[in-house]
C-alpha cells in the first residue's frame, strides 16, 4: 500500500506507473474521496470540543438556559452521528480503493507490456548438445517410472502429478540440498501455516488483486498460500521491531497451491505449470534504507544463482520489465532456466524488492536508535520451485541410453547414485 500523502503529491506519478504496470489504478476517485474525509473529520473534531465546552457549562447555568443548552448538545449529537458515519463509509471505501494502487517501479525498470520485454542481464552455463533426439521430461519420466500424469489427472485433476520412486527421491534431494545451502547462508529456518487469514492475504498483495489465483475455504475463511512468503512476512504483522533486530532472514519449505487462472491452454503439458507443488522461499526484512535494500536483493538473487550453478544448470538473469511486475514489486529479478524441450529459458526462481508497500499493508514497522517509528521494508526470493527445476535436470542431464545423470551436488543426496 502506498502512503496517501505520496498519492498526494504525486498524482500523474503515480497513475503512470499504474499504467506501466497494466493496472488500472483508480487515483483519481482515491484523491476525490480523500479530500472530502478530512474537512469532516475537522467539522466532528470542532463539534466535539464545542460539546465537551458545553456540557461543562451545564450544571452552573439556570434551568432556562440549561435547557437550552442540553438541547443544543443533543442537536450536536445527532450532527456528530451523522458526520462519524459518513466518515467511517468514506475511510472504508479509501481503504479497499487504497488496495488496489501498485508501486511504482523503480526508475531504472524497463518499460515494458510482457515478459517478451524484459531485459537480459547476464548468462551463465553451456547450453547441451545430444548426439541424439532429446526427449522431454514427461516422455523421460514416464519411461524411468519418475513421473505418472495420467494418474494425477485421475486424482485432481488437470495440472496434476504424481512423482514416483527415483521421482520424489530426486525432488526430497533438491529440496534437501537448497535448504541446507540457504541455510548454510545464515537464513533462519521457520515452518509455517499454508493456510492463513485473508488478511494474510492482502498484506503481502496476494488479495484483493489476485484473488482468482488462490484457492479460498469459504467455511473457514482461510486462503491456501501460493508461496510461504505470505505466512513468513505476515509473522510479523502489527509488530514494531527494533532497528537492532534487522535486518531479519527467514526461509520455509511449503506445499505451494495456485489455481493458474487466466493460463488456460497455456503450457499445459507436463511440470512447467502445476496447481500444487514444493517451493523453498526466502524473505527478508530490513530498515527503510535503499542501499540496505540493494544489498539484500543482490545477496538473496546471488544464492539462488549458487543453487543452479551447483547443479550444473544453465540459466539466464532478466531484469523484469514494469508491464511483467507484480502490483507490490518494486523491481524484480528471474533466472530462467534452460529447458530443452521449450528451445528456451523458462522462469524457475523469482527475487523481489517491495520497500514498504507490504509493511505498510500488514501494520510492520521499526523503532530507530532515536526512538522514531518506521515502516520496514521487505524482499523475497524463491531458493528453489521442485517440479521446473526437476524438469530442468530431466532433460538437460538425459543420456542417449533414456538414463539421467545427476548433478554431482545432488549424488551425496541420493545414496551417491550419479544416474537413475
Amino acid at each position: 500500500m502506498l502512503d496517501i500523502k505520496f498519492i498526494r503529491e504525486n498524482r500523474d506519478l503515480v497513475k503512470k506507473a499504474a499504467a506501466d504496470k497494466n493496472f488500472d489504478a483508480p487515483v483519481d476517485e482515491i484523491l476525490e474521496l480523500d479530500s472530502t474525509i478530512k474537512p469532516l473529520q475537522q467539522e466532528l473534531e470542532g463539534l466535539q470540543s464545542k460539546r465537551n465546552a458545553i456540557s461543562k457549562r451545564i450544571p452552573q447555568t439556570e434551568d432556562t438556559e440549561r435547557s437550552q443548552l442540553i438541547q443544543s448538545v443533543k442537536e450536536m449529537r445527532r450532527r456528530m452521528d451523522t458526520l462519524q458515519h459518513t466518515i467511517s463509509t468514506s475511510s472504508e471505501r479509501l481503504k479497499k480503493l487504497m488496495l488496489l494502487v501498485p508501486q511504482p517501479a523503480r526508475s531504472d525498470v524497463p518499460i515494458g507490456k510482457h515478459d517478451g520485454d524484459n531485459l537480459e542481464v547476464r548468462r551463465w552455463g553451456q547450453i547441451p548438445e545430444f548426439s541424439f533426439t532429446p526427449k522431454d521430461h514427461v516422455c523421460i519420466g514416464e519411461e524411468r517410472g519418475l513421473i505418472d500424469i495420467k494418474r494425477g489427472v485421475k486424482l485432481s485433476g488437470s495440472r496434476s502429478y504424481v512423482l514416483t520412486g527415483d521421482g520424489a527421491l530426486l525432488e526430497q534431494a533438491l529440496l534437501r540440498f537448497a535448504y541446507d545451502h540457504v541455510f548454510k547462508r545464515g537464513f533462519r529456518p521457520m515452518s509455517v501455516p499454508v493456510l492463513v487469514r485473508e488478511k494474510a492475504m492482502e498484506g503481502t498483495g496476494y488479495f484483493p488483486i489476485g484473488r482468482d489465483q488462490a484457492y479460498y475455504v469459504e467455511k473457514d475463511k482461510l486462503a491456501l498460500v501460493g508461496t510461504s512468503e505470505v505466512a513468513l512476512c505476515s509473522y510479523f504483522a502489527d509488530e514494531t521491531l527494533l532497528e537492532s533486530q534487522l535486518p531479519i532472514t527467514l526461509m520455509a519449505q511449503s506445499s505451494c497451491f495456485r489455481r493458474e487462472a487466466g493460463t488456460y491452454g497455456k503450457d499445459t503439458h507436463g511440470l512447467y505449470r502445476v496447481h500444487q507443488f514444493q517451493k523453498i522461499e526466502m524473505l527478508a526484512i530490513t530498515e527503510a534504507s535503499a542501499a540496505a535494500s540493494e544489498s539484500l536483493h543482490e545477496r538473496l538473487l546471488s544464492c539462488s544463482e549458487e543453487i543452479l550453478q551447483l547443479l550444473e544448470l544453465p540459466y539466464r538473469v532478466v531484469y523484469v520489465c514494469t508491464g511483467d511486475l507484480g502490483q507490490g514489486q518494486l523491481r524484480k529479478h528471474d533466472l530462467e532456466t534452460w529447458m530443452p524441450s521449450r528451445n528456451s529459458y523458462g522462469e524457475t526462481n523469482s527475487c523481489s524488492s517491495f520497500n514498504d508497500f507490504q509493511a505498510r499493508r500488514l501494520g510492520i514497522r521499526y523503532k530507530t536508535s532515536e526512538g522514531k517509528r518506521a515502516f520496514a521494508y521487505t524482499l523475497n526470493n524463491t531458493a528453489l520451485a521442485a517440479p521446473r527445476v526437476i524438469l530442468a535436470i530431466l532433460e538437460n542431464f538425459q543420456q542417449a541410453d533414456g538414463s539421467v545423470k545427476i548433478p554431482e551436488i545432488l549424488r551425496p543426496y541420493l545414496s551417491g547414485r550419479a544416474f537413475i
